[in-house]
């Protein structure tokens, strides 16, 4: 793999104003030999348009600070504002939209301060504005985020318009690269492996396809992704598109050798503690069609849309792992083969688990707790409807396997199945030693057969203990009065939990989790 070296820049100078010298005031004997319309143009009150419709036009809709920041220093980028307009323009106001909080600082027209007021642009005139950023690239992230990102903020005649300044505010490696939000790059190592060892975080910053490579992310590692939205734009439309997340394709494949003492992170690049729970902030990983031999262990993924999605005829094996916090469902699986065991998904606002057009599923020692959020823990299909009402749609073969597992909920039914084509040897399902919460699955009209296939399983509801504290998303077991104690049965070669705590050797608890007295 051949990395561009980037251009560094010189910071530009700063700026400052300098008062020019008044003209010379005409001798009456040449003002009076002006012509009478020339004299009148002295004379006449400059017009300023009040029209919502005019509006600025800018040089950019982003400034990037695109210098490279090994020790502390600053960087200068200039805008330019345009009055296309054939009357002056006002600006009522021009602000940073962070305030005293930002690391930007602003220049006006060679007036230095983050706040102005009244600038007047003549008609079809123009203005600079000089946006300076100062960073120290060793601070903490929580004071120095990976991305630094602000909106000027512009007001005119009602209007409010935004530029965006970007700057990048830790040593980190970048990929694709510091300028790769919006787009896509696909990267390859002729079938060879690609380590992430660097000790510095990786930011994923774009769209990161691999290809024809192996990488190997060892513990401790921290992969940030930012994200947002994006769009492409081409002759005929223009494509929308959420920004920030790993794909895997061709012979691309992920392995993530995390351990219990130091779990390999994929998460959002914003650390501040007010977005620590909010979910959706980056895109996902995505194992493509026909990838193999993905193992991920000892992970967490969180504050994604989705965590892991795996698609037709791909596999994935799952060891000690939690994804948590997304916008919908964490795990996906499509016409896949997924092996999971030790796991933990929770607030999981589509489903904890979803499946959907069959393959072969494993499920060992996991919990799926779907609390406060609309989703159920799990739901399993054997088809892809290409319609709405799926009149249309393709089937494939489901076999999925749950064993000393826990499928829990705020909801009363934590369970969504959906054979599409009513035959029992294309939906085979079993859970052993599981505990459930179902209600309407058991209808007439949907599945009431369900415990035939659920042997022995307890199917519990919002009265019984499991947890410690659901509410507080504390999923280890209640110590005292958990039904899931001693409901597991042995399974060989999983003799630990989720924490590293050995489990009973004759009677085990359900979950991820084994209680410790």
């Amino acid at each position: 793999m051949h990395l561009r070296p980037l251009l560094l820049l010189p910071p530009s100078p700063r700026l400052r104003r300098v008062k020019l010298p008044l003209p010379l005031p005409l001798p009456l004997p040449l003002l009076l030999l002006l012509p009478l319309p020339l004299l009148l143009t002295f004379c006449q009150k400059e017009k300023f348009t009040a029209d919502p419709a005019d509006k600025l036009e800018f040089s950019t809709d982003t400034l990037r600070f695109d210098t490279t920041f090994t020790e502390i220093g600053s960087a200068t980028r200039i805008l330019k504002v345009y009055n296309r307009h054939k009357e002056s323009i006002r600006i009522s106001k021009i602000y940073l939209e962070q305030g005293a909080a930002s690391k930007f600082n602003l220049n006006v027209d060679g007036l230095p301060g983050d706040s102005h007021s009244n600038i007047e642009v003549a008609p079809e005139d123009s203005l600079y504005v000089f946006a300076e950023v100062t960073i120290n690239p060793d601070e903490p992230p929580g004071a120095s985020p990976f991305v630094l990102a602000e909106n000027v903020i512009f007001e005119t005649n009602g209007n409010t318009q935004a530029v965006v300044l970007e700057a990048w505010g830790q040593n980190a490696v970048y990929l694709p690269s510091r300028f790769g939000a919006g787009g896509v790059v696909g990267l390859g190592c002729d079938g060879g492996e690609w380590v992430w060892d660097d000790p510095r975080p990786y930011v994923i910053y774009g769209v990161l396809g691999i290809d024809d490579c192996t990488v190997r992310i060892p513990a401790g590692a921290r992969v940030y992704v930012h994200g947002g939205l994006a769009k492409e734009v081409t002759d005929t439309a223009v494509y929308r598109y959420n920004d920030g997340f790993l794909a895997f394709f061709g012979t691309g494949r992920l392995i993530v050798e995390g351990t219990l003492e130091n779990p390999v992170i994929f998460e959002s690049d914003r650390l501040e503690p007010e977005f620590d729970g909010e979910p959706g902030q980056w895109t996902g990983i995505w194992l493509q069609a026909g990838t193999t031999g993905h193992r991920i262990e000892h992970c967490i993924v969180r504050n994604s849309i989705i965590g892991i999605r795996v698609d037709s005829a791909a596999d994935l094996t799952l060891r000690n792992t939690q994804i948590y916090n997304t916008a919908s469902s964490g795990l996906i699986g499509v016409h896949a083969k997924i092996d999971a065991e030790n796991c933990l998904f929770w607030g999981n606002t589509g489903y904890s688990i979803q499946i959907e057009y069959g393959g072969e599923y494993n499920f060992t020692y996991c919990t799926a707790a779907s609390y406060g959020v609309d989703g159920e823990a799990i739901r399993m299909g054997n088809a892809l409807c290409l319609d709405e009402f799926c009149t249309n749609f393709v089937s494939y073969p489901l076999k999925a396997r749950f064993q000393n597992c826990i499928l829990m909920g705020s909801r009363a039914d934590q369970i969504t199945l959906f054979d599409r084509l009513d035959n029992s040897a294309q939906f085979d399902y079993q859970f052993k030693n599981c505990i459930v919460r179902v209600r309407d699955l058991l209808n007439a009209n949907a599945f009431p057969e369900f415990f035939d296939r659920c042997q022995p399983c307890l199917n519990a509801d919002s009265q019984d203990t499991i947890f410690l504290d659901p509410n507080k998303n504390l999923f280890r077991l209640d110590t005292m009065h958990s039904i899931a104690n001693h409901y597991a049965v042995p399974v060989p070669g999983i003799d630990k939990d989720l924490d590293g705590k050995m489990r009973d050797a004759v009677m085990p608890d359900a979950g991820c989790y084994e209680i410790e007295f």
